[in-house]
């Protein structure tokens, strides 16, 4: 399959910026696997169709500010403009158990506008399997720099990583319904001679500081991201209409239009 895909009438060119999802993929440490059998088949019925069983936060997915914020816009009230629009994909290499700060984000190029679309590549989605690294080593965004995206009024928040937390501030550490991996603390003081309850004090501060403002987030980015590695984009995020939900899984992707000609249609 070709990285790049482009429309013959428009030029436009497309970019896959989700993981495939299906049975038995990647699933948070605590939470049941996606499950899929065949209800209806083409040997018996001559049609297809399935059953699932899933957590909505699994593979690429899409968190309403009601995920953490009680009261707050669930994904069936988070206006359609969220999901579509400018913004640029940040590449910010990061290693296992490091923090992406708001000095990471102001120095990182090209520049955030207000209003924009941010998609933060570290890298990490190469990691993306069951595995303890990908999940309980990843980097995560820090306070600063979730109020530094707050503050640039982001449209929405997208990232390459499990979770926009570090995994130490979060469940998967110990803090509430944690620690759901009972090495972790122990690992991440032996990595790095650091205190996890003192350098992660505050649970998943920097993704309820995006989903209180407002600002929905996608986690686990994938596909082919890194071909836009600090480039400005159009993008598109397709979630539920989900009433009362907090996550679903959601197929993100972009636009580039290397002639400058396209234009949407007007309608008529």
């Amino acid at each position: 399959m070709t990285a790049v895909t482009t429309d013959p009438y428009s030029g436009l060119q497309l970019i896959e910026l989700s993981h495939e999802w299906g049975h038995g993929v990647p699933s948070y440490p605590g939470q049941d696997d996606v499950k899929m059998f065949r209800s209806v088949k083409f040997a018996q019925h001559g049609v297809l169709a399935h059953r699932i069983n899933t957590v909505m936060h699994t593979g690429t997915h899409m968190n309403a500010p009601l995920h953490l914020v009680q009261r707050a816009a669930d994904l069936a009230s988070i206006p359609v403009d969220r999901f579509f629009g400018n913004g640029v994909v940040l590449h910010i290499p990061k290693k296992k158990y490091e923090v992406i700060t708001a000095k990471d984000l102001e120095a990182a190029k090209p520049a955030v506008q207000s209003g924009d679309i941010v998609v933060i590549n570290c890298g990490w989605h190469h990691k993306y399997s069951d595995a303890i690294e990908y999940y309980g080593e990843s980097p995560g965004l820090s306070k600063d720099a979730a109020e530094w995206l707050v503050a640039k009024d982001c449209k929405l928040v997208a990232v390459d990583m499990p979770q926009v937390d570090h995994p130490l501030a979060t469940s998967l550490g110990p803090h509430r319904g944690g620690p759901t991996m009972k090495r972790l603390a122990k690992a991440y003081q032996d990595a790095t001679g650091l205190d996890p309850l003192k350098e992660h004090a505050e649970w998943n501060i920097a993704h309820k500081t995006l989903l209180a403002a407002g600002i929905p987030t996608i986690e686990q980015v994938g596909g082919d991201v890194d071909i836009l590695n600090g480039k400005r984009a159009t993008f598109a995020a397709t979630p539920w209409k989900f009433e009362h939900g907090d996550a679903c899984p959601v197929r993100f992707m972009a636009m580039v239009d290397p002639s400058g000609k396209c234009r949407i249609d007007s309608g008529k």
